[in-house]
């Protein structure tokens, strides 16, 4: 993503929480914006050493951002990779709507798409709020 892209991404997801009466923080928002500018998943504590150069920060408040993120449909934990990668997609946010992951065991990219929730096996009464499903595999690219 390009300087202006990543910009208009952040300012855009701002609007997202505001809209929703969420505030999107000095740190919530550097986060996120590290994550837009990396090139695949990235752990936790790799974003912490990036952050610490700017303050003082500690694990807890990586976790914290990355927890509202999460909650506000702006990032995806990738579980079997303990990573976080952006949601670029965020007209779904707030409507049930599923994430796809397609994880390539090569490369480690990850590409991101997404439906709608399928439960077809969900208990009686059962709300999905959002899921998030992961595949792993080998991308195109890999493959030849």
């Amino acid at each position: 993503m390009t300087a202006d892209s990543i910009e208009r991404t952040l300012d855009h997801a701002e609007a997202l929480c505001r809209k929703r009466g969420e505030q999107l923080t000095p740190t919530r928002r550097r986060v996120l914006g590290l994550l837009l500018q990396a090139e695949g998943p990235i752990k936790a504590y790799d974003l912490l050493e990036q952050i610490r150069p700017d303050g003082k920060a500690k694990p807890p408040t990586v976790y914290r951002a990355l927890d509202f993120l999460m909650a506000a449909g702006l990032v995806h934990k990738v579980e079997a990779l303990n990573a976080f990668i952006p949601c670029v997609e965020h007209d779904h946010v707030g409507h049930g709507c599923s994430a796809e992951l397609y994880i390539c065991g090569d490369c480690g990219t990850v590409e991101e798409r997404h439906g709608m929730p399928r439960p077809d096996n969900a208990p009686d009464g059962f709300k999905i709020d959002r899921s998030v499903v992961e595949y792993y595999g080998v991308c195109d690219r890999c493959s030849h």
